[in-house]
């Protein structure tokens, strides 16, 4: 059959066919395979603007983040469906986008220079009140981020804060619009619950149902996706061990570090300015005079108090202070170092003028011992050869893993040791390996996680790089009932007593509105507890009740109470008596109107922001790949 097929395939028919494909292909089929090519590492385009895969997958770690700040550390994210949390961050990225083309269609922008300052002020990145570069680094690290990717997010963030901040900022209300407001918001209400109090011993459950509730709901049972990883290393602080200095050089580097020590000398000086009413010669000739006045006995400071022209120095006699080398005019500190203490030069001339120098005092150069600096010696000269060395050798490490079949020969090789980390999820840990980001990404990444790779080298610091590989795969799975029965039963039962309070109350409720029921009479040996002008933000009432009661209709006009009721977290059921709604009588100051309007206003302006934003979308072109 196979040889029938094969003649029959050399003839014109089947040529024509096959021509007829191939034709085909050239319009429809190429495009694709070309098309599917080139996206295959975007996520999405938005009118032209592509959404890398790599953006979508820290937009994605980033949420995780998020999540654990917000629930805490013990949230166990692995129990979000990936698929759900991947197209909320897509969805995030391309409302970002669309924010960003609107704020550059607008002609908002923002130098590079004020993305400088703006980083360099921010006490995020501060240690003793500056700038410090490593801490920068290290925290933008942790956060999954390069230099440039948080330069670009922050440039991202600002422009679309002045899109927002553009658009709040231009909306207005009325007075007629802040008077209702206001009324609505200091209106109080009088009101009184009862609690009818759910009942959990009562409910008796089968353990028939309780394996109902676990095979209907298996997906609430499931453990959290875990890796266990080896790891090697490396650390910078072992190669200073690698290096050695000579003597001979440290004695050099010793000379150095002394050379630029010298004494300190405190000057004091007669200061004549040469202008069009002193010259050269009658400025030198006066403080000739003055030197023969000081050799008579008169005081120098007293002099420079009544003649210098130094509006520094001339109240304090004089006074320049302590200095070294290489400070004054060249001409001044040549006769400064050529005096004893106590003499005082012939006039000199500098730039300044002429000047008589005097030396107050010697202070010999603070000279360190070579023992105290040695060790600062040493690491200053260890510190280039150690960097040089680190950086070869986890260039090696990289090298060698990215050979190697596991971590073994590669920590073999460098003198390290394979170490293993305790389980994490992909929500990481709070500390070690598993509380940094891209050994987060690393681990949960296709390579590791099915292509069993080791990693590429990753910086945790400076000084500190690692190698990280998969070791245990601990893929989610249903937990054993065994496991989780105690949890079921206990949410059953809460369940079916909150079902049973809720219909007790709901009858009620039916009763009271219809009359039925005398309101002093709703529950034996309980009574209603009343509360008078309550507003909505009363402290000591549960948020869930002001929320429905501030919903609740007014009373009838005949003063009837209405009713509602609302089940709380604890299963309990409240019923809810509204007996009467209060209005504001005082006026509102000028403050308070004032803070109203800056509210409302800025409520309006986010409207007007939502608006727009839902506008640039409806008129995007967006395609998901």
């Amino acid at each position: 059959m196979l040889q029938n097929i094969r003649d029959n395939s050399q003839g014109w028919i089947a040529k024509t066919i096959v021509g007829v494909i191939v034709a085909l292909m050239a319009f429809t089929g190429f495009d694709a395979i070309v098309n599917s090519a080139s996206n295959s590492k975007n996520a999405a385009d938005v009118n032209g603007e592509k959404i890398t895969q790599d953006t979508l997958s820290r937009a994605v770690d980033m949420q995780r983040r998020q999540y654990i700040q917000q629930f805490g550390k013990d949230f166990d994210v692995s129990m979000l469906d990936d698929k759900l949390l991947r197209e909320s961050a897509l969805n995030a990225l391309i409302e970002r986008n669309l924010l960003l083309q609107g704020a550059k269609d607008s002609g908002m922008a923002f130098s590079q220079a004020a993305l400088d300052q703006l980083i360099l002020g921010m006490p995020l990145f501060q240690q003793d009140g500056k700038f410090d570069a490593a801490r920068f680094d290290q925290v933008i690290r942790q956060e999954g981020f390069t230099r440039m990717q948080f330069r670009e997010r922050l440039e991202q963030d600002v422009l679309v804060s002045q899109l927002q901040a553009g658009l709040v900022g231009s909306s207005f209300l009325t007075d007629a619009e802040l008077s209702a407001f206001v009324r609505l918001d200091k209106q109080t209400r009088d009101f009184a619950t009862l609690t009818l109090k759910a009942d959990t011993g009562a409910v008796q459950l089968q353990d028939e149902e309780l394996k109902k509730f676990y095979e209907e709901h298996a997906d609430q049972f499931m453990s959290p996706e875990q890796v266990v990883l080896d790891y090697v290393e490396l650390k910078k602080e072992a190669f200073f061990d690698r290096v050695e200095i000579k003597d001979d050089e440290l004695q050099e580097l010793y000379q150095k570090e002394i050379a630029g020590l010298a004494e300190q000398r405190q000057a004091a000086h007669i200061l004549l300015e040469v202008n069009d009413k002193l010259s050269d010669e009658q400025a030198k000739a006066k403080l000739e005079d003055v030197k023969k006045r000081l050799q008579q006995g008169e005081d120098f400071a007293a002099l420079a108090k009544e003649l210098s022209q130094d509006p520094g120095s001339a109240a304090n006699g004089g006074d320049l202070g302590y200095a070294g080398p290489g400070v004054y005019d060249p001409a001044f500190e040549e006769a400064l170092y050529s005096l004893k203490e106590g003499e005082v030069s012939a006039p000199v001339r500098s730039q300044f003028g002429w000047h008589l120098v005097k030396l107050l005092g010697v202070q010999a150069a603070d000279v360190p011992s070579f023992d105290s600096l040695k060790d600062k010696l040493i690491a200053d000269n260890k510190a280039p050869r150690v960097e040089q060395l680190f950086v070869e050798a986890a260039k090696a490490l990289e090298d060698a893993a990215y050979e190697a079949s596991d971590l073994a020969q590669p920590a073999q090789e460098q003198g390290l040791t394979v170490q293993t980390t305790a389980a994490f999820g992909r929500e990481g840990g709070s500390e070690g390996l598993a509380a940094n980001r891209q050994v987060i990404q690393a681990a949960f990444s296709e390579d590791l996680l099915e292509g069993g790779a080791n990693s590429t080298a990753i910086e945790l610091d400076p000084a500190t790089v690692v190698v990280i590989r998969v070791k245990e795969h601990k893929k989610s799975e249903l937990l054993p009932f065994d496991q989780v029965q105690n949890s079921i039963r206990d949410t059953l039962t809460l369940q079916r007593a909150n079902e049973a309070v809720k219909a007790k109350g709901e009858a009620l409720l039916v009763s009271l509105r219809e009359g039925k029921t005398p309101v002093e009479q709703a529950e034996d040996g309980q009574s209603w507890k009343v509360v008078e002008a309550a507003t909505r933000s009363q402290e000591g009432i549960e948020p869930v009740l002001l929320q429905a009661l501030f919903r609740m209709p007014k009373p009838a006009e005949d003063g009837t109470p209405t009713f509602a009721g609302v089940s709380q977290g604890n299963g309990d059921y409240v019923l809810l008596r509204l007996n009467g709604v209060g209005q504001p009588q005082a006026e509102l100051s000028e403050e308070e109107k004032s803070m109203y309007r800056r509210f409302l206003a800025s409520r309006l302006g986010q409207q007007d922001f939502n608006a727009f934003r839902a506008e640039l979308k409806e008129q995007a072109d967006i395609e998901r790949y």
